[in-house]
């Protein structure tokens, strides 16, 4: 199975996403570490991306969950799949892979990236995050308001892992 972590920058994908598979024994996959250059450095300047320019990314993580679905090979990714599109393009077998839709109210998530150091994704962008979602209809819905063991523990819970 893989269970893709998915909300708006600063909603804690790879901080629930690492605990998750921690607790899971499963591999953890940052779909960040997958970005082509180019889609870095245009959200470090500010520039939000296009379908046109995540379309490179979004098949390299379907090639990362198809490579590990075929091998029998439990993960858990992070990745942001803001739109429907996405998410159906990501869904290669229906049956083993699982969404999960962390989200929290706007000026949560504006404090967390406003302290969050280190990452290419500014507070500016986060107007372009959620003006792209469509929240998600198939996906376990998590409010990660609470600490991250509560977050884990509502994932494991709703997934009957």
């Amino acid at each position: 199975m893989v269970i893709i972590i998915m909300g708006v920058a600063g909603a804690g994908k790879t901080t629930i996403g690492r605990r998750l598979a921690q607790s899971l024994g499963w591999r953890f996959l940052e779909g960040d570490d997958f970005h082509p250059q180019v889609n870095v450095a245009k959200m470090a300047a500010g520039i939000p991306l296009t379908d046109e320019d995540r379309t490179p990314w979004l098949l390299r993580l379907q090639e990362l969950i198809t490579e590990a679905l075929s091998r029998g090979e439990d993960a858990v990714l992070a990745c942001s799949a803001l739109k429907r599109s996405y998410r159906a393009l990501l869904t290669v077998d229906p049956t083993r892979v699982r969404w999960v839709y962390l989200w929290a109210p706007r000026e949560v998530i504006a404090d967390r990236l406003a302290h969050r150091a280190g990452h290419f994704m500014p507070l500016g962008l986060l107007g372009s995050q959620f003006e792209a979602l469509e929240v998600p209809q198939e996906a376990l819905q998590v409010d990660v308001t609470p600490g991250p063991d509560e977050v884990v523990a509502a994932i494991r819970s709703g997934l009957g892992l």
